[in-house]
């Protein structure tokens, strides 16, 4: 099961939990505000959220990390390189909304990795390098359920701003057309910003 959870700090980013159906064990993707709002979500729905998974490291994803994390008590996992943004507000540009925002002590996860709930290994995404819009930017995709969490590497209609501390255009291209548009053309793509499209959309588009 997927849901998509709008959360507002300045402006409007996508939270994602990743379930499994039977267990209701699984993964909350980005986090980047209104702690309250999510764990409320939790309680109700009676899930049991295992990890903390990161796509990048920009303040509007992370916001809420460090409460839902001491509420229970779970690993964050990011990019390996993500302590340049997570340990660095104006990496993760967390001042320019007056906010100061530091990340400490998450697990590095690497690409092709898969990450998989411990109550069942046979649940899992696997981590797939994404650079361009930050360093390290990551998706997660699951085969199981034709779907990879994307952050802000790519959008319905539109790719990643590659123009922020670490983004870069050529690296941006690269992961589009090598890492996301080798995925299956139904897979559907989950974004921090927009709505959901599929592979196969974003290719005819940018193609």
């Amino acid at each position: 099961m997927i849901a998509q959870v709008p959360v507002i700090a300045h402006f409007v980013e996508n939270c994602f939990f990743y379930v499994d159906d039977t267990s209701k064990h699984g993964f909350i993707i980005d986090p980047g505000a209104q702690a309250e709002k999510l764990l409320g979500m939790i309680r109700e729905k009676g899930w049991i959220i295992e990890k903390i998974l990161l796509t990048h490291g920009h303040f509007d994803h992370i916001g809420a990390v460090n409460e839902i994390r001491s509420a229970l008590q779970i690993p964050v996992l990011a990019y390996k390189s993500d302590d340049d943004y997570l340990r660095d507000p104006e990496w993760n540009l967390s001042p320019s909304f007056g906010l100061s925002i530091i990340i400490e002590n998450t697990e590095s996860i690497e690409d092709g990795q898969i990450i998989r709930l411990d109550s069942d290994p046979a649940f899992s995404l696997k981590v797939i390098y994404t650079p361009g819009h930050t360093t390290d930017s990551v998706i997660y995709y699951s085969e199981r359920d034709r779907a990879a969490f994307v952050g802000d590497t790519i959008f319905k209609d539109s790719i990643g701003n590659y123009q922020l501390p670490g983004g870069n255009f050529a690296a941006i291209q690269k992961s589009i057309m090598e890492r996301v548009f080798t995925l299956p053309d139904d897979t559907v793509l989950y974004s921090g910003h927009t709505e959901q499209t599929t592979v196969g959309t974003e290719k005819r588009r940018y193609l």
